[in-house]
């Protein structure tokens, strides 16, 4: 029986079902889905309604990942972008990368994503599956409570933040006499008229149009990388999904250069030890902390863009590897350093259909609303993901041209051993992402919990070296007994800092639907 019990109760369905963090946008899918519509169609209009309904978390400018499974099989996309062709260490003043501004701005990937997933996927037309988003920015809508909250904030930290480039930014998102309040109105015109052009030209006029050259255009005039030719050069790439089993189950991830392994390292250094039958033991806690570190020091020190070199992933999901690491945890925590194989702000969503098609989808600026660059007249606001590249020489993730860099941003999918898919996960939040997946799959695995159970379960999150920050909600007896194992234990009062999650399992013998959707955001399961 499971251990935990939430106040909430997961949502049943059979006909469709979308899971998101945003109410407006779950409803944009599931009108996708009512309208004759697959799940390809309902996740795509969920995603490019968020760029419009959650611009705190993710833009037409950011990065998106994919997991779809159809027609019995897993299908990955990874529309990550690269970095400009002029972009190298010796761009950076003081060999330093900024968080925001022009330099960790990287080629957006979302658009072309959208348009691949429903090239190869999609039922609808395309237009069509983007109207809602398209109507949203045009007559506008009201804030919910945790994004007015993230907005305010993020006004808050764009003060600091002087320049041209970032003009456009205060002129969309805090026009005059806005207040980010819930239930306050905001429109934007401009993310409209970007959006009809996505539609009307499958993302081509975002890559080598005039919304291309508007981009160019304006990295130009202030200061910005970014050309005309980096964003014509930009494709999307279909990717094999890595996985490895825990217990009767299996995780699946997208391959580097996205953090997933190191989910994967840790679910495999787990599944060799013994946790105790309780998921709020101190004990089991202890271990799962200690197998996450083992897991991000790996990823953090060899997740990079396979394409720049060879990323030892094999190696890395070996048992005999596994099996090593697992020898290092011990009663105390530890200090973790990377091993040798051979001797590390953000939607997502979760989408299903009656007919067994299933997605798992997350897309992302990065820290919030991105770059704090904004294109003049068109509402794409640019992600900075260059700032997750290394700047040590010879580091598989070291900044380069033409470059992508370690991402944050990985969509799961969880099936049995015996390859029965069980459905499309997620929990959204930077560096938490692969310890949402760890902690989500063992709430499910190990100790049974549904959907709602196990996103609403006190969580906790490694954040370097021996300390672990946790939830208020996780008590005072378990955070004193991680400390007397040598933890340094912070109770971190932000529910953002724990991530935002989403699932969807199938039942394969009746199609039922069970969804969850994050307690600590405004999410929501739309179904029917």
């Amino acid at each position: 029986m499971p251990t935990f019990t939430s106040i909430r109760q997961p949502v049943y369905a059979r006909q469709g079902m979308v899971a998101t963090s945003q109410p407006l946008a779950a409803q944009a899918g599931l009108h996708m889905l009512r309208e004759g519509g697959n799940a390809i169609d309902a996740a795509i209009a969920t995603a490019a309604a968020l760029t419009v309904v959650e611009p705190t978390s993710n833009g037409i400018g950011g990065d998106l990942f994919a997991l779809v499974w159809d027609d019995g099989a897993l299908h990955g996309l990874n529309g990550s972008g690269r970095s400009p062709q002029a972009l190298s260490l010796d761009a950076l003043p003081g060999g330093q990368m900024p968080t925001h501004g022009w330099l960790p701005v990287t080629v957006p990937g979302a658009p072309l994503a959208w348009a691949d997933l429903h090239a190869r996927f999609g039922r609808l037309p395309f237009a069509q599956v983007l109207a809602p988003a398209i109507h949203y920015a045009r007559h506008g809508y009201p804030l919910s409570p945790v994004l007015a909250e993230n907005w305010r904030r993020g006004i808050e930290a764009h003060r600091a933040r002087t320049g041209p480039e970032f003009d456009e930014w205060r002129r969309v998102f805090a026009p005059d006499g806005f207040q980010a309040q819930a239930g306050e109105l905001w429109q934007s015109p401009d993310h409209a008229q970007t959006l009809e052009r996505i539609a009307d030209s499958a993302a081509a006029d975002f890559y080598e149009g005039e919304l291309a050259r508007k981009t160019d255009a304006h990295a130009r005039a202030t200061g910005g990388l970014l050309r005309l030719e980096d964003l014509g050069e930009h494709r999307s790439e279909w990717v094999t999904p890595i996985s490895r089993a825990y217990q009767d189950h299996r995780l699946w991830e997208i391959p580097p250069n996205g953090q997933g392994l190191a989910a994967l390292v840790a679910l495999g250094i787990l599944d060799g030890l013994d946790l105790p039958p309780r998921h709020d033991d101190p004990a089991g806690m202890h271990l799962q902390i200690e197998a996450m570190k083992l897991g991000f020091v790996d990823a953090h020190r060899y997740v990079a863009d396979p394409q720049h070199g060879p990323v030892p992933v094999e190696a890395l999901l070996a048992e005999r590897y596994l099996a090593s690491r697992r020898a290092q945890i011990g009663a105390v925590a530890i200090d973790p350093q990377a091993g040798d194989p051979d001797s590390h702000g953000t939607v997502y969503l979760a989408a299903a259909d009656r007919d067994g098609q299933m997605v798992s989808l997350i897309q992302s600026n990065y820290m919030g609303f991105g770059s704090g660059v904004v294109v003049p007249g068109t509402g794409i606001a640019l992600q900075n993901r260059g700032h997750n590249f290394s700047l040590e020489a010879g580091h598989p993730n070291v900044l380069a041209p033409r470059k992508r860099s370690y991402h944050t941003i990985i969509p799961g999918f969880l099936t049995r051993q015996d390859g029965v898919p069980m459905g499309p996960f997620g929990v959204m939040g930077g560096f938490m992402q692969p310890q949402g997946h760890l902690q989500v799959t063992v709430n499910t695995v190990k100790y049974g919990m549904n959907p709602q159970q196990a996103l609403d379960a006190p969580r906790w999150q490694w954040t370097g070296k021996t300390t672990v920050e946790v939830e208020h909600e996780l008590g005072g007896a378990a955070a004193r007994a991680l400390q007397a194992r040598g933890h340094n234990v912070v109770v971190q009062l932000n529910p953002n800092a724990f991530g935002r999650g989403q699932i969807i399992w199938r039942d394969p013998a009746t199609g039922v639907l069970t969804g969850g959707s994050e307690s600590r955001t405004d999410g929501q399961v739309a179904a029917f």
